[in-house]
Protein backbone atom coordinates (compact mmCIF):
# COMPACT_ATOMS: atom_id res chain seq x y z
CA UNK A 1 0.00 0.00 0.00
CA UNK A 2 2.74 2.04 0.95
CA UNK A 3 4.04 2.24 -2.79
CA UNK A 4 3.92 5.62 -4.61
CA UNK A 5 1.17 6.58 -1.54
CA UNK A 6 1.68 8.38 1.87
CA UNK A 7 1.53 7.15 5.20
CA UNK A 8 -0.94 9.40 6.07
CA UNK A 9 -3.32 8.17 3.30
CA UNK A 10 -2.56 4.31 3.56
CA UNK A 11 -3.32 4.13 6.96
CA UNK A 12 -7.43 3.71 7.35
CA UNK A 13 -6.82 1.65 4.50
CA UNK A 14 -4.64 -0.83 6.25
CA UNK A 15 -6.46 -1.26 9.59
CA UNK A 16 -9.86 -1.84 7.33
CA UNK A 17 -7.87 -4.32 5.06
CA UNK A 18 -6.07 -6.29 7.69
CA UNK A 19 -9.46 -6.55 9.48
CA UNK A 20 -10.84 -8.08 6.60
CA UNK A 21 -8.35 -10.15 4.82
CA UNK A 22 -6.25 -10.75 8.61
CA UNK A 23 -4.24 -13.68 6.82
CA UNK A 24 -3.27 -14.63 3.20
CA UNK A 25 -5.40 -17.15 3.02
CA UNK A 26 -8.49 -14.68 3.27
CA UNK A 27 -7.13 -12.47 0.43
CA UNK A 28 -6.62 -15.60 -1.27
CA UNK A 29 -10.37 -16.53 -1.13
CA UNK A 30 -11.58 -13.30 -2.27
CA UNK A 31 -12.53 -12.06 -5.31
CA UNK A 32 -11.49 -9.53 -7.26
CA UNK A 33 -14.42 -7.27 -6.58
CA UNK A 34 -14.00 -6.83 -3.01
CA UNK A 35 -10.20 -6.81 -2.95
CA UNK A 36 -10.70 -3.68 -5.55
CA UNK A 37 -13.81 -2.61 -3.26
CA UNK A 38 -11.26 -2.34 -0.06
CA UNK A 39 -8.50 -0.48 -2.38
CA UNK A 40 -10.95 1.94 -3.53
CA UNK A 41 -9.90 5.28 -3.74
CA UNK A 42 -5.93 4.49 -2.75
CA UNK A 43 -5.45 4.21 -6.53
CA UNK A 44 -2.79 2.14 -8.53
CA UNK A 45 -5.05 -0.47 -8.32
CA UNK A 46 -2.92 -2.96 -9.95
CA UNK A 47 -1.21 -3.21 -7.09
CA UNK A 48 -4.58 -4.82 -5.41
CA UNK A 49 -4.76 -7.08 -8.21
CA UNK A 50 -0.98 -7.88 -7.89
CA UNK A 51 -1.63 -8.69 -3.74
CA UNK A 52 -4.73 -11.01 -4.73
CA UNK A 53 -2.78 -13.05 -7.15
CA UNK A 54 -0.03 -13.47 -4.94
CA UNK A 55 -1.90 -14.19 -2.24
CA UNK A 56 -3.25 -16.99 -4.32
CA UNK A 57 0.02 -18.12 -5.25
CA UNK A 58 1.76 -18.17 -1.96
CA UNK A 59 -1.27 -20.27 -0.62
CA UNK A 60 -1.11 -22.81 -4.10
CA UNK A 61 2.75 -22.96 -3.60
CA UNK A 62 4.12 -22.18 -0.08
CA UNK A 63 1.38 -23.36 1.87
CA UNK A 64 0.27 -19.75 3.08
CA UNK A 65 3.52 -18.89 4.26
CA UNK A 66 5.21 -15.97 2.91
CA UNK A 67 8.69 -17.26 1.25
CA UNK A 68 11.53 -15.64 2.85
CA UNK A 69 14.21 -15.45 0.24
CA UNK A 70 14.60 -12.18 -2.37
CA UNK A 71 14.43 -14.60 -5.11
CA UNK A 72 10.86 -15.90 -3.89
CA UNK A 73 9.77 -13.00 -3.06
CA UNK A 74 10.91 -11.28 -6.74
CA UNK A 75 8.74 -13.77 -8.38
CA UNK A 76 5.83 -12.95 -6.80
CA UNK A 77 3.23 -10.52 -8.81
CA UNK A 78 3.57 -6.66 -7.93
CA UNK A 79 6.95 -7.39 -5.22
CA UNK A 80 9.97 -6.18 -7.37
CA UNK A 81 13.77 -5.18 -5.73
CA UNK A 82 12.98 -3.04 -3.38
CA UNK A 83 10.22 -4.36 -1.58
CA UNK A 84 11.74 -8.02 -2.09
CA UNK A 85 14.28 -6.21 0.29
CA UNK A 86 12.52 -4.28 2.64
CA UNK A 87 10.10 -7.84 3.21
CA UNK A 88 13.40 -9.97 3.57
CA UNK A 89 15.12 -7.75 5.85
CA UNK A 90 12.41 -6.56 8.02
CA UNK A 91 10.44 -9.88 7.97
CA UNK A 92 12.84 -12.14 8.02
CA UNK A 93 15.89 -10.58 9.28
CA UNK A 94 18.12 -11.01 6.04
CA UNK A 95 21.01 -8.68 5.30
CA UNK A 96 19.00 -7.31 2.36
CA UNK A 97 19.23 -3.69 1.24
CA UNK A 98 16.31 -1.52 0.41
CA UNK A 99 15.86 1.33 -1.44
CA UNK A 100 12.79 3.47 -1.77
CA UNK A 101 12.04 7.15 -2.00
CA UNK A 102 13.24 8.36 1.21
CA UNK A 103 16.84 6.05 0.83
CA UNK A 104 17.27 7.14 -2.88
CA UNK A 105 16.58 11.02 -1.16
CA UNK A 106 19.72 10.90 1.56
CA UNK A 107 22.06 8.46 0.00
CA UNK A 108 22.22 11.15 -3.24
CA UNK A 109 22.73 13.71 -0.64
CA UNK A 110 25.06 12.09 1.18
CA UNK A 111 27.50 11.05 -1.65
CA UNK A 112 26.35 13.57 -4.05
CA UNK A 113 25.28 11.50 -6.32
CA UNK A 114 25.15 13.67 -9.49
CA UNK A 115 23.14 11.32 -12.51
CA UNK A 116 19.54 11.63 -12.27
CA UNK A 117 18.04 8.97 -9.81
CA UNK A 118 15.16 7.40 -12.29
CA UNK A 119 18.35 6.84 -14.73
CA UNK A 120 20.17 3.17 -15.15
CA UNK A 121 23.76 4.62 -13.97
CA UNK A 122 21.64 6.63 -10.73
CA UNK A 123 20.08 3.52 -10.21
CA UNK A 124 23.23 1.44 -10.18
CA UNK A 125 24.95 3.73 -8.32
CA UNK A 126 22.45 3.87 -5.74
CA UNK A 127 21.94 0.04 -5.07
CA UNK A 128 25.52 0.14 -5.00
CA UNK A 129 25.93 2.13 -2.36
CA UNK A 130 23.01 1.06 -0.25
CA UNK A 131 24.07 -2.52 -0.42
CA UNK A 132 27.67 -1.52 0.70
CA UNK A 133 26.94 0.56 3.69
CA UNK A 134 24.23 -2.27 4.99
CA UNK A 135 25.24 -3.39 8.96
CA UNK A 136 25.34 -6.67 8.74
CA UNK A 137 22.91 -8.25 11.06
CA UNK A 138 20.71 -4.81 11.16
CA UNK A 139 19.41 -4.33 8.10
CA UNK A 140 15.96 -4.39 9.01
CA UNK A 141 16.91 -1.52 11.31
CA UNK A 142 18.96 0.32 9.10
CA UNK A 143 16.33 0.05 6.68
CA UNK A 144 13.79 1.47 8.50
CA UNK A 145 16.01 3.86 10.10
CA UNK A 146 16.84 5.28 6.32
CA UNK A 147 12.92 5.18 5.67
CA UNK A 148 12.80 7.45 8.57
CA UNK A 149 15.37 10.06 8.01
CA UNK A 150 14.15 10.33 4.58
CA UNK A 151 10.24 10.51 5.72
CA UNK A 152 10.97 13.38 8.31
CA UNK A 153 14.05 14.91 7.92
CA UNK A 154 15.82 14.75 4.83
CA UNK A 155 12.41 15.69 3.32
CA UNK A 156 12.76 17.09 -0.16
CA UNK A 157 12.59 20.61 0.02
CA UNK A 158 13.78 22.08 3.08
CA UNK A 159 15.66 19.76 4.43
CA UNK A 160 16.15 19.76 8.55
CA UNK A 161 20.01 19.57 8.06
CA UNK A 162 20.61 21.25 11.63
CA UNK A 163 18.73 18.32 13.03
CA UNK A 164 20.06 15.73 11.25
CA UNK A 165 22.21 12.88 12.61
CA UNK A 166 24.02 12.21 8.90
CA UNK A 167 24.79 16.31 8.18
CA UNK A 168 28.64 15.59 9.60
CA UNK A 169 28.43 13.29 6.35
CA UNK A 170 26.37 14.78 3.95
CA UNK A 171 28.61 15.93 0.89
CA UNK A 172 25.74 17.62 -0.74
CA UNK A 173 25.04 19.78 2.35
CA UNK A 174 28.69 20.85 2.56
CA UNK A 175 28.68 21.98 -1.11
CA UNK A 176 25.22 23.65 -0.40
CA UNK A 177 23.47 21.85 -2.83
CA UNK A 178 21.57 19.41 -0.72
CA UNK A 179 18.16 20.73 -2.36
CA UNK A 180 19.37 20.18 -5.51
CA UNK A 181 20.04 16.53 -5.09
CA UNK A 182 18.69 14.08 -6.08
CA UNK A 183 18.83 14.43 -9.61
CA UNK A 184 14.98 14.46 -11.10
CA UNK A 185 14.68 13.92 -14.59
CA UNK A 186 12.50 17.13 -16.32
CA UNK A 187 8.47 16.54 -16.28
CA UNK A 188 6.99 16.39 -19.44
CA UNK A 189 3.91 18.22 -20.19
CA UNK A 190 0.95 16.33 -18.29
CA UNK A 191 -1.73 15.73 -21.63
CA UNK A 192 -5.36 17.00 -21.00
CA UNK A 193 -8.44 14.96 -21.97
CA UNK A 194 -12.13 15.28 -22.52
CA UNK A 195 -14.04 12.82 -22.04
CA UNK A 196 -18.00 12.06 -21.43
CA UNK A 197 -20.04 9.56 -19.23
CA UNK A 198 -23.46 8.06 -20.04
CA UNK A 199 -25.90 7.60 -17.14
CA UNK A 200 -28.39 5.21 -17.94
CA UNK A 201 -30.98 4.61 -16.19
CA UNK A 202 -34.09 2.26 -15.86
CA UNK A 203 -36.25 1.65 -13.39
CA UNK A 204 -34.08 2.24 -10.32
CA UNK A 205 -31.12 0.57 -12.17
CA UNK A 206 -28.01 2.21 -13.70
CA UNK A 207 -26.18 0.44 -16.39
CA UNK A 208 -22.22 -0.11 -15.95
CA UNK A 209 -19.48 -1.27 -17.64
CA UNK A 210 -16.44 -2.60 -16.40
CA UNK A 211 -12.68 -2.03 -17.61
CA UNK A 212 -10.34 -4.94 -18.80
CA UNK A 213 -8.55 -6.61 -15.92
CA UNK A 214 -5.15 -4.92 -17.07
CA UNK A 215 -4.19 -1.20 -17.35
CA UNK A 216 -5.67 1.88 -15.68
CA UNK A 217 -8.21 1.07 -13.40
CA UNK A 218 -7.94 -2.47 -13.97
CA UNK A 219 -11.44 -4.39 -13.42
CA UNK A 220 -13.07 -1.63 -11.64
CA UNK A 221 -16.66 -0.80 -12.57
CA UNK A 222 -17.48 2.73 -14.54
CA UNK A 223 -20.25 4.35 -16.60
CA UNK A 224 -19.87 3.89 -20.41
CA UNK A 225 -17.43 6.69 -21.70
CA UNK A 226 -15.00 7.88 -23.82
CA UNK A 227 -12.73 10.67 -25.19
CA UNK A 228 -14.71 13.10 -27.12
CA UNK A 229 -14.31 16.49 -29.48
CA UNK A 230 -16.49 19.27 -29.88
CA UNK A 231 -19.86 19.36 -28.20
CA UNK A 232 -19.73 16.52 -25.27
CA UNK A 233 -23.36 15.55 -25.48
CA UNK A 234 -22.78 14.82 -29.68
CA UNK A 235 -19.50 13.48 -29.13
CA UNK A 236 -20.96 10.90 -26.21
CA UNK A 237 -23.76 9.75 -28.25
CA UNK A 238 -21.54 8.46 -30.87
CA UNK A 239 -18.76 7.30 -28.90
CA UNK A 240 -20.60 4.97 -26.99
CA UNK A 241 -22.47 3.53 -30.23
CA UNK A 242 -18.43 2.95 -31.37
CA UNK A 243 -17.20 1.23 -28.17
CA UNK A 244 -20.28 -0.52 -26.92
CA UNK A 245 -22.63 -0.91 -29.59
CA UNK A 246 -24.91 1.58 -27.19
CA UNK A 247 -27.58 4.08 -29.14
CA UNK A 248 -28.00 6.48 -26.45
CA UNK A 249 -29.94 9.76 -26.32
CA UNK A 250 -28.57 12.87 -24.22
CA UNK A 251 -31.32 14.23 -21.92
CA UNK A 252 -29.75 16.00 -18.93
CA UNK A 253 -26.28 17.36 -18.24
CA UNK A 254 -25.17 16.03 -14.35
CA UNK A 255 -22.40 18.15 -14.17
CA UNK A 256 -18.42 17.92 -15.30
CA UNK A 257 -15.91 15.69 -13.05
CA UNK A 258 -12.33 16.80 -12.87
CA UNK A 259 -8.97 14.80 -11.73
CA UNK A 260 -5.17 14.17 -12.46
CA UNK A 261 -3.84 10.56 -12.81
CA UNK A 262 -0.04 10.36 -12.69
CA UNK A 263 0.40 10.70 -16.50
CA UNK A 264 -2.35 13.06 -17.73
CA UNK A 265 -5.88 14.46 -16.51
CA UNK A 266 -9.40 14.57 -17.53
CA UNK A 267 -12.43 16.66 -17.87
CA UNK A 268 -15.46 14.30 -17.87
CA UNK A 269 -19.10 15.53 -18.53
CA UNK A 270 -21.34 13.01 -17.30
CA UNK A 271 -25.00 13.26 -18.74
CA UNK A 272 -28.47 11.17 -18.07
CA UNK A 273 -29.57 9.16 -21.20
CA UNK A 274 -31.39 6.77 -22.26
CA UNK A 275 -31.20 3.27 -24.27
CA UNK A 276 -33.72 1.79 -25.35
CA UNK A 277 -31.77 -1.40 -26.36
CA UNK A 278 -28.92 -2.59 -24.41
CA UNK A 279 -26.57 -5.40 -25.70
CA UNK A 280 -25.91 -8.40 -24.02
CA UNK A 281 -22.19 -8.16 -23.44
CA UNK A 282 -20.23 -9.66 -20.35
CA UNK A 283 -18.57 -5.81 -19.42
CA UNK A 284 -22.02 -4.74 -19.25
CA UNK A 285 -24.12 -5.06 -16.09
CA UNK A 286 -27.03 -3.36 -14.55
CA UNK A 287 -27.41 -2.43 -11.07
CA UNK A 288 -29.33 -0.96 -8.43
CA UNK A 289 -28.68 2.60 -7.77
CA UNK A 290 -28.91 1.69 -3.96
CA UNK A 291 -26.02 -0.81 -4.24
CA UNK A 292 -23.35 1.08 -6.38
CA UNK A 293 -20.97 0.99 -3.60
CA UNK A 294 -21.09 -2.86 -3.96
CA UNK A 295 -19.07 -2.03 -7.28
CA UNK A 296 -15.24 -0.62 -7.02
CA UNK A 297 -15.03 2.11 -9.19
CA UNK A 298 -12.18 5.59 -9.58
CA UNK A 299 -12.91 8.39 -8.32
CA UNK A 300 -14.35 10.29 -11.53
CA UNK A 301 -16.89 7.50 -11.54
CA UNK A 302 -17.56 7.45 -7.86
CA UNK A 303 -18.36 11.09 -8.02
CA UNK A 304 -20.71 10.42 -10.72
CA UNK A 305 -22.52 7.86 -8.90
CA UNK A 306 -22.64 10.42 -5.96
CA UNK A 307 -25.11 12.80 -8.16
CA UNK A 308 -27.73 9.72 -8.40
CA UNK A 309 -28.27 9.36 -4.59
Amino acid sequence: MLQQTRVEAVIPYFLRWVKRFPTISSLARASEREVLNHWEGLGYYARARNFRRAAQIVVREYGGELPSSTEALRALPGIGRYTAGAIASIAFGLDEAALDGNIRRVLARVFNVSEPVSSPAGESALWKLAETHLPKGRAGDYNQAMMDLGATICVPINPHCSGCPMNVLCTARKLGIQEQRPVLKARKVVPHHVLAAAVITRRGRVLLAQRPSAGLLGGMWEFPNGKVKGAPARGLEKIVHKLYDLDVQCIEALGVVRHGYSHFSVEVHAFRCKADLVPKRQNLRWVSVGRLEDYPMGKVDREIAGKLA
